[in-house]
């Protein structure tokens, strides 16, 4: 991912609210279930960390997204955005930006 790409999603993550919780039990694999769940319908998902989780929100959203195949957009304070390219084509919402060829 571009940091124009990356970039462009901040921007439309900015207006989405959090769908997701995780607290003390952390990441489950029912969390991880739900959120591959939410990524395949929306693409860009916002999950915010309760204070009661005691795990680092950097290293939960790592883990994330290495266990749904997405990528961190970004990690601001106890918020995680994450990006993941729905699989058919019908489903997909958002368009990125194209990567500029160098001459």
């Amino acid at each position: 991912m571009t940091s124009k790409q990356r970039s462009y999603l901040k921007g439309l993550a900015m207006n989405i609210d959090p769908i997701f919780q995780l607290g003390k039990s952390s990441l489950t694999p029912e969390n991880t279930a739900a959120i591959a769940e939410a990524l395949e319908k929306r693409e860009l998902i916002k999950i915010n960390v309760l204070k009661n989780c005691m795990d680092d929100p950097n290293e939960l959203a790592q883990m994330v997204a290495e266990r749904t195949r997405s990528q961190v957009v970004q990690v601001i304070g106890k918020k995680i955005v994450l990006y993941k390219e729905a699989k058919e084509e019908k489903n997909r919402k958002i368009e990125l930006p194209k990567e500029k060829k160098k001459a």
